[in-house]
C-alpha cells in the first residue's frame, strides 16, 4: 500500500505543470469546408451553427476545435488579417468559450503545411509568413489562456526535420508576441498518432518553449478507426488501444510530456461506437499523457455526413455520440447542466 501511494505521488510530481483539466469534446467544421490537402481553397465555406455550443456543453463537454482556411484569415499569404473574416470567426470562437466556464477553443489553421500547394519552408511559403499570422493571432488571443493554438493542421509529404525547425520558429514568434497559450505542435503523416513516436516525435520533443519548460508544448495526433485511417468510412475496424499505449509510453519516456487526439471519429454504427468508445475510453484512463479529445466533426456539417455528431434539428443526438463519445466526456451531464445555470 505504501509503495503504490509512493508511485501515485510520484506520477502526481512528473505532471506538476501539466495541463491543468481533462479535456473533451467535438471539432466544430465550416470555415475550412474546401480547404484541399494540397493547402488550396476553393472560396466554399460554412458558419458553424452557434447553437452547438450550448447544446454540447450541457452534455459535459468543455472543448471545441474550430478549424479554418489560411486563404480566409490572410487573403495575402504573410499580409493583415481579414478583420471582416476574423470578426465572424472570432464571434464562432466567442461562443464556444462561453458555453461553458471552463470551455477551452482550439483556433486550427487548416492547411495541411501548405499554401496553394507550397509546403512551408520547402518550396513554399517561409516561415516568417507562416509566422505572421500566428503573430497576429497571438496579439488577438495571447490574453486568453482558454484560446489554444493549433499551429497547423495534418502536415504530410515533407521533410521531417525541416518541417520542426519550422515549428520552432513560429513557437518563438509567438512568444515574442507576448502570447502565453497553449500551443498545439503538429507531426508529420497527416499527424498520425501511430507515426508520432517514430516519426515526427523525436523532433517534436527537442522543440523549446521560450517561456521555459515544456508544460504548453503539446502534441498533436489524430488516429481514426477505419479501415484506411481516413476517417472517411462508417465501419470501425480497431479501437487503437495499441497505438495509443506506444504513445503514451513514447511521452512518459520524453519527459512526460502530453499529447492530444484533436481528431478522430467513426459513423453511427456498432463497430465503430463500440471501437469509437473503447478508444476514448482509453484516452480518459490516459490522462495527464493524454489531455483529451475532440471527435470530428460537428458544425456545419449536417445530419447525413458519414462521421456527423450534428444534432437533428429536435435537438436529438447521433448514436455514436450518445453511445460512445459522452460517457467518456469530462463532464458529467448534471454537473454540466449546473454550471451552465451559473452562467
Amino acid at each position: 500500500m505504501k509503495y503504490a501511494l509512493f508511485v501515485f505521488a510520484a506520477t502526481l510530481v512528473a505532471f506538476a505543470h501539466s495541463f491543468p483539466l481533462r479535456l473533451g469534446g467535438v471539432n466544430t467544421a465550416g470555415y475550412d469546408f474546401s480547404v484541399d490537402t494540397n493547402g488550396t481553397y476553393s472560396g466554399k465555406f460554412a458558419v458553424p451553427p452557434s447553437n452547438e455550443y450550448a447544446h454540447f456543453s450541457a452534455e459535459g463537454a468543455n472543448l471545441y476545435r474550430v478549424p479554418f482556411a489560411w486563404q480566409l484569415m490572410t487573403p495575402t499569404l504573410g499580409g493583415d488579417i481579414n478583420t471582416t473574416f476574423f470578426d465572424q470567426y472570432n464571434t464562432t470562437i466567442q461562443q464556444a468559450l462561453a458555453s461553458n466556464s471552463t470551455a477551452y477553443a482550439i483556433i486550427d489553421l487548416h492547411n495541411y503545411a501548405r499554401f496553394n500547394g507550397g509546403i512551408i519552408s520547402q518550396g513554399g511559403p517561409t516561415n516568417e509568413q507562416f509566422a505572421s499570422i500566428w503573430t497576429q493571432l497571438a496579439k488577438l488571443y495571447g490574453s486568453n489562456d482558454r484560446v489554444i493554438f493549433g499551429l497547423m493542421n495534418e502536415p504530410h509529404d515533407l521533410d521531417v526535420p525541416t518541417w520542426a525547425e519550422s515549428v520552432q520558429f513560429v513557437v518563438n514568434a509567438i512568444r515574442s508576441a507576448g502570447a502565453t497559450n497553449y500551443l498545439l505542435l503538429p507531426g508529420s503523416n497527416f499527424t498520425s498518432a501511430a507515426a508520432m513516436p517514430t516519426v515526427a516525435g523525436p523532433y517534436l520533443v527537442n522543440i523549446t518553449d521560450p517561456l521555459g519548460g515544456t508544460s504548453k508544448l503539446l502534441l498533436d495526433v489524430h488516429q481514426y478507426l477505419d479501415s484506411d485511417n481516413s476517417g472517411t468510412h462508417a465501419e470501425c475496424v480497431t479501437s487503437n488501444t495499441d497505438v495509443l499505449s506506444t504513445l503514451v509510453d513514447f511521452l512518459k519516456a520524453n519527459g512526460n510530456r502530453q499529447a492530444i487526439l484533436s481528431e478522430t471519429g467513426g459513423g453511427s454504427t456498432a463497430s465503430c461506437e463500440d471501437d469509437l468508445g473503447a478508444e476514448l475510453a482509453f484516452v480518459k484512463s490516459a490522462y495527464p499523457s493524454l489531455v483529451g479529445f475532440s471527435v470530428w466533426a460537428a458544425g456545419a456539417f449536417d445530419t447525413s455526413y458519414v462521421l456527423g455528431v450534428t444534432p437533428d434539428t429536435n435537438g436529438t443526438d447521433q448514436p455514436i455520440w450518445t453511445d460512445a463519445v459522452v460517457p467518456n466526456l469530462p463532464v458529467e451531464k448534471e454537473q454540466a447542466q449546473d454550471a451552465l445555470f451559473l452562467l
